[in-house]
C-alpha cells in the first residue's frame, strides 16, 4: 500500500508538470487554432483553471502532511515571499486589481507547488522526475505530430512547423531545451542503461529542430559550452584560477570578434539584430517604466491588449505583442525597480549557491540548479518566463531556489564559504 501511495504521489507530481508546462490541454481546447490561422470560435479554458485548482488543492493537502519539514524550508527563501507579497498587495495601486488580485492568487498557489517539490524531492530526485515529465512530453508530442496533425503542427504563418502538445511552436522549444540538459547530465551520471538518456537527449534536440525555434537551440549550445565551463570549477583552485583567467580573456576576444560580425552571425540562425523585431518596441517600453519605475503598474495588469497601458506600445510600434519578450522588462512593468531589485537579489545569491553545489557534489547532477538558472536568463532575454503564475519555468526556478538552501549531503566545502575559498586561493585576489 505504501508504495502504491508513493507511485501515485510521483505520478501527482509528473503530471502536475506536464499541466504547467502547458500541455496539452490549450491546443486542445483552443480547437488547434494557430498564430496567423482562423480560429473556430472562441476557447473555453475553465477546465484548465479548474486542474490548477485541484493542483493548489492537493499539493496544499501534502505539504500539512508534512508540515514540520515545511516549516523548516518556507524560513529559508524570504525573499521570495517578499516578492510574492508585493505582488500581492500591488492590487493597492494596480490599473487592474481585479486581475492583479486573481494572478496573485495563482501566483501563491504556483509557489506552494515549487515550496511542495524543494520539501519533498532532494534535487537529484527533482531532476528524475523532470525526466518522466520530459520524456512524456516528447512521447505525447511526436503522437500530436505524426497522429493528430490538426494539434500538432501549427498552420497559419508556421504552417507544417511542429508544436506536439503545446499551443506554439516556441513553447515546444522552450521546453525541449531544459529537456536536453536534464537527459545530458543524467546520461552522464548513469551507471546502468545509459542509453535511455541519450535517446531522451536525441529526440528533445530533434524536436527543437523540427520546433524551428532558434533561439532555444542557441541556447542549448551554449548551455554545452557552460557546462564544460563549470566542471572547471571542480578543480583545485590552483588550477581552477588560472584557467577561468585564461577562458576570460579569451572570451573577451571571442566577443569583440562576435560583435564585429554580429549582423553575419544572426543571419545564419535566421535573425536579425533586432531580435525578429522586438528591439524595436523595447524603446517604448522603457518609456513606459520610466513613468511608474518604483512600483510599476501591479502585478499581471500592463499587458491587457487595448484596454490597458499596452495599447499605447501597440499603437505606437504597429505590433500587437501580448509581452515584452523580455521577461526582466515585464517584471519592471508590473513591479517596479522595488519588485526586480528583491528578485534580482534573490537570484544572484541562489546562482551563487547553485556554483557551490557544483563543488558540492561530485556527480553531473550536481550542475542542474546552476545550469537551468542561466538557462532562466538566456530564455528571458527574447521571452517573457520569469514571474508568471502557472508557469512550469518558474515552479522550478523557485524550488531550486528553495532546494540550494537545503543541506544535500555532507560535504567539506559549504555553499557559504565557497567564494572566500577561492579569494584564498586566488593568486591575483578576488574583492
Amino acid at each position: 500500500m505504501k508504495k502504491l501511495l508513493l507511485f501515485a504521489e510521483k505520478a501527482f507530481t509528473v503530471v502536475s508538470l506536464i499541466h504547467y508546462s502547458g500541455g496539452p490541454l490549450v491546443v486542445i481546447l483552443s480547437g488547434g487554432a494557430s498564430e496567423g490561422g482562423e480560429v473556430e470560435g472562441g476557447s473555453d479554458f475553465a477546465l484548465i483553471q479548474l486542474i490548477f485548482l485541484v493542483i493548489y488543492f492537493i499539493t496544499f493537502c501534502l505539504l500539512v502532511i508534512r508540515w514540520k519539514k515545511v516549516i523548516k524550508v518556507i524560513t529559508k527563501d524570504k525573499l521570495i515571499w517578499l516578492l510574492v507579497g508585493l505582488a500581492v498587495f500591488s492590487f493597492f495601486w494596480s490599473d487592474a486589481p481585479d486581475i492583479t488580485k486573481s494572478r496573485s492568487i495563482a501566483l501563491f498557489g504556483t509557489i506552494l507547488f515549487s515550496l511542495y517539490l524543494a520539501s519533498r524531492y532532494s534535487l537529484k530526485e527533482q531532476l528524475q522526475l523532470l525526466a518522466w515529465t520530459f520524456a512524456i512530453a516528447i512521447f505525447a508530442s511526436c503522437l500530436f505530430a505524426v497522429g493528430l496533425p490538426k494539434y500538432g503542427l501549427m498552420g497559419g504563418v508556421h504552417y507544417g512547423t511542429w508544436r506536439g502538445i503545446y499551443n506554439h511552436k516556441n513553447v515546444l522549444g522552450k521546453v525541449m531545451a531544459p529537456s536536453t540538459i536534464v537527459f545530458l547530465l543524467l546520461a552522464l551520471g548513469a551507471e546502468k542503461k545509459r542509453w535511455v538518456f541519450w535517446i531522451g537527449l536525441f529526440f528533445s534536440v530533434l524536436l527543437i529542430i523540427l520546433s524551428k525555434a532558434s533561439s532555444p537551440l542557441i541556447n542549448v549550445l551554449i548551455l554545452i559550452v557552460e557546462l564544460l565551463f563549470f566542471r572547471i570549477l571542480r578543480w583545485h583552485y590552483d588550477f581552477m584560477i588560472p584557467t577561468l583567467m585564461g577562458i576570460t580573456t579569451t572570451s573577451t576576444i571571442l566577443y569583440s570578434l562576435v560583435s564585429a560580425n554580429a549582423e553575419v552571425i544572426a543571419a545564419l540562425f535566421g535573425k536579425d539584430l533586432t531580435l525578429t523585431g522586438r528591439t524595436n518596441f523595447w524603446p517604448f517600453i522603457l518609456d513606459k517604466i520610466w513613468r511608474r519605475p518604483w512600483l510599476g503598474y501591479g502585478f499581471g495588469a500592463f499587458w491587457r491588449g487595448l484596454d490597458g497601458p499596452s495599447a499605447d506600445i501597440w499603437y505606437a510600434s504597429g505590433w500587437t505583442p501580448p509581452n515584452s519578450h523580455n521577461g526582466f522588462l515585464d517584471l519592471f512593468l508590473e513591479l517596479g525597480l522595488i519588485g526586480f531589485s528583491i528578485y534580482l537579489i534573490d537570484f544572484v545569491t541562489s546562482f551563487q549557491k547553485g556554483l557551490a553545489y557544483i563543488r558540492l557534489m561530485k556527480t553531473p547532477d550536481g550542475f542542474w540548479p546552476a545550469m537551468f538558472l542561466t538557462y532562466i536568463v538566456l530564455a528571458n532575454l527574447t521571452e517573457s518566463t520569469l514571474i508568471i503564475q502557472n508557469n512550469f519555468f518558474f515552479v522550478i526556478q523557485v524550488a531550486i531556489f528553495f532546494s540550494l538552501r537545503i543541506p544535500q549531503s555532507q560535504s567539506k566545502i559549504s555553499p557559504n564559504n565557497f567564494l572566500s575559498q577561492i579569494r584564498a586561493h586566488s593568486p591575483l585576489g578576488f574583492p
